[in-house]
C-alpha cells in the first residue's frame, strides 16, 4: 500500500523531469538564417537593370580588381566563413550552372524566404512544418509558372534576341545589348547540331578577348582567331591562302634523352658533327611536312622541351610555311573540331588526309597587338568565335561574363522552348495564386504556405527600390493589376510604371524562373532542418 503511494507521488515529479532544453537548437537555426540572409542582402542592391555594380578587390599581391553585379561572380569572389552562409554562395553556382541567368535573384528569394521562416519559427511552427510547407509550394509555383509559359519555335530569331537583350539590360555593358543580343543568337544557333536540336554545348563557343577599342567593335568571327602572332623568325609568311593546316602535338626540335644525364663534348669535330645531326634530323621533319602540302602550321605548347627552336623556324620559313606556336593544349580539341581536321602526335603520321583546308590564314592588327585569323575554313565544324574588344580590362571581363549570361540564356531556350514576362510579373501571380491556394488548405501547412508566397514578393519590391521608385505603391499598384487578370503586368523601370510587360520585349526564359525557384526551396529547406552545427578537428 504503501509502495503504491510511493508510485503515485513520484508519477507527477517523473513528467515534471522530461522538459528539454532547445535553446541551442534555435540559438543555431537563427545563426544560419542571419547569416545567409546578410549574404542575401549584400547582393540584393544588385538586382535588375538598376540595380547597383559591386566593385570587388583581392587581398593579395595581385591587387585584382573586378567591376560586376552577376551575383553568381560577387559570391564566388566573396571569402565566406559561415557554413550557410557558403550555403547561398553554392546556391547561386548552381542556378549559374542550371540556367545561366538569374544568379542574383534566386539569392534574394532564398532571403526572403528564410526572413518569413524565421517569423514562422518565433510563432512556434516547427521547422518540419515550414520545410514540408515550402516542398510543396515549389512544386505548385513551377504549375503555375508553366501556365504562363508561352512555347517558342528556334526559327523565331526575334524572340530569341529579346530574351538575350533581357540578360544583358541589367549588366555593366547594357548600353551595348543591341549589337551583343543578335551576336550571341547568331553564335549560340550557328553551334546546334541538326541531330541534337535540344542540345547546346557552350565549349563551342569560344570567347577571344583583346584590348583596344571599344565593346562596339566585337565581332562574331566565322573560323578561328589566336590570339597570339604569327612566327616571324627568318621572314616566315604572314598571310596565306589557299590554306592546308597542320595541327601537330610533336616537337621540331632536337630529340633530349628518356633520363637526366650529361654529354661530354672534348673537340670541335664532335661538336660539328652533333650540330649536324640537329640540322639533318630537324631539316628531315621539315621536309616531310613540305612534302604533305601543308603550308601553315599550328604547333601545341609543350611542357618537355622547346616545340620549337630558331633553327626549325628558320627552315620552315624557308619552305613557307606559316607558324603559329605556343598553342595551348585545351586548345587543341576546338581547333580540330573547327578546322575538321585530326591532330597529329607523330611525323610519321603525317599525311594529307589529316589536314584542315581554308581559303585565308594571315596576321592582323587588332587595337594594340595583332591576331591570327583563319576564314573561309572548308567543311567547318559546327563552332564559333566571338572576338571580345574594350577600352580596359575590366569593361572586357565583364563584357565576357554578360556574354555567356547571354548564351546561357538561349541554351535554356534550346533546352526548355519556353518564355515567360519579365519585371516581377511571374512573381506577384505565383505569390498571388500560392496565397489563394492556401486559403483551400488547413492547418499549419495553410498558414506556412501563406507567409512563404508573401516572400515572393520580394522580387518586384526589389526591381521598383533599386529603380528609385516607390515600392510599395508599384508593388501595391501590380497586385490590384493581377488582380484583374492581367498576368503579364510588370514593372517597367524606363518608363517608371506598371505596363504588360510582354510589350516592351521584357521575356526571360521559363527555365530560369523554375530553376530559381526550385532552388532557393531547396536550399531554404535544408537549412531549416539544420539544429547544430559539429566541428570535427
Amino acid at each position: 500500500m504503501a509502495a503504491a503511494a510511493a508510485a503515485a507521488a513520484a508519477a507527477p515529479s517523473r513528467k515534471t523531469e522530461t522538459y528539454t532544453d532547445t535553446k541551442r537548437r534555435d540559438d543555431v537555426r537563427g545563426a544560419n538564417i542571419a547569416a545567409a540572409r546578410a549574404v542575401a542582402d549584400a547582393v540584393r542592391t544588385s538586382l535588375g537593370p538598376r540595380g547597383m555594380d559591386k566593385m570587388i578587390s583581392s587581398g593579395d599581391q595581385t591587387q585584382e580588381v573586378i567591376i560586376t553585379n552577376d551575383g553568381a561572380t560577387i559570391l564566388s569572389r566573396i571569402a565566406l566563413l559561415q557554413p550557410a552562409a557558403r550555403m547561398l554562395a553554392e546556391l547561386s553556382r548552381s542556378q549559374d550552372t542550371a540556367a545561366g541567368d538569374g544568379t542574383t535573384t534566386v539569392v534574394v528569394l532564398a532571403g526572403s524566404l528564410l526572413r518569413r521562416a524565421q517569423s514562422l519559427l518565433s510563432a512556434g511552427a516547427h521547422p518540419t512544418a515550414a520545410a514540408d510547407a515550402l516542398h510543396r509550394l515549389a512544386t505548385r509555383a513551377v504549375e503555375i509558372l508553366h501556365a504562363m509559359a508561352i512555347p517558342i519555335e528556334l526559327s523565331d530569331r526575334e524572340s530569341l534576341v529579346k530574351s538575350a537583350s533581357t540578360a544583358l539590360n541589367s549588366k555593366v555593358v547594357s548600353q551595348y545589348s543591341t549589337l551583343l543580343s543578335p551576336l550571341a543568337v547568331d553564335a549560340a544557333l550557328s553551334v546546334v547540331d541538326p541531330a541534337h536540336p535540344d542540345l547546346l554545348d557552350l565549349r563551342d563557343i569560344r570567347i577571344v578577348k583583346k584590348l583596344g577599342g571599344t565593346v562596339d567593335d566585337t565581332e562574331l568571327v566565322r573560323g578561328l582567331i589566336f590570339d597570339k602572332k604569327a612566327s616571324h623568325a627568318a621572314g616566315g609568311p604572314t598571310r596565306v591562302e589557299n590554306a592546308k593546316i597542320a595541327v601537330i602535338q610533336f616537337q621540331i626540335s632536337p630529340p633530349k634523352t628518356d633520363i637526366e644525364q650529361s654529354v661530354i663534348v672534348s673537340d670541335y669535330a664532335q661538336m660539328d658533327r652533333i650540330l649536324r645531326e640537329e640540322r639533318n634530323y630537324i631539316l628531315g621533319i621539315v621536309k616531310k611536312i613540305k612534302a604533305s602540302g601543308c603550308n601553315v602550321l599550328l604547333i601545341q605548347k609543350s611542357i618537355l622541351r622547346d616545340a620549337v627552336t630558331d633553327l626549325s623556324l628558320h627552315y620552315l620559313a624557308k619552305a613557307k610555311i606559316l607558324v603559329v606556336k605556343d598553342v595551348e593544349r585545351d586548345e587543341i580539341e576546338f581547333v580540330t573540331k573547327t578546322l575538321n581536321c585530326l591532330p597529329i602526335a607523330n611525323i610519321e603520321h603525317f599525311r594529307t588526309d589529316k589536314l584542315g583546308y581554308a581559303d585565308v590564314v594571315e596576321e592582323v592588327s587588332v587595337g594594340e597587338g595583332k591576331v591570327v585569323k583563319i576564314t573561309g575554313i572548308r567543311d567547318m565544324g559546327r563552332t564559333a568565335t566571338v572576338l571580345v574588344r574594350g577600352s580596359n580590362q575590366l569593361v572586357i571581363d565583364e563584357a565576357e561574363r554578360s556574354l555567356h549570361d547571354a548564351f546561357c540564356v538561349i541554351r535554356c531556350l534550346v533546352n526548355k522552348r519556353f518564355l515567360i514576362a519579365g519585371g516581377g510579373a511571374p512573381e506577384i501571380e505565383m505569390s498571388m495564386q500560392l496565397a489563394a491556394w492556401a486559403k483551400e488548405l488547413q492547418g499549419m501547412e495553410s498558414y506556412c504556405i501563406r507567409e512563404f508566397a508573401e516572400a515572393l514578393e520580394v522580387i518586384p519590391y526589389t526591381l521598383a527600390e533599386n529603380a528609385g521608385l516607390n515600392p510599395i505603391s508599384i508593388v501595391t499598384e501590380l497586385r490590384n493589376r493581377h488582380a484583374r487578370g492581367e498576368k503579364n503586368a510588370g514593372i517597367n523601370v524606363r518608363k517608371g510604371q506598371i505596363t504588360n510587360i510582354l510589350e516592351e520585349n521584357v521575356v526571360q526564359p521559363l527555365l530560369v524562373s523554375t530553376s530559381a525557384i526550385t532552388l532557393a526551396c531547396e536550399c531554404v529547406r535544408m537549412i531549416l532542418k539544420i539544429d547544430d552545427i559539429v566541428t570535427v578537428r
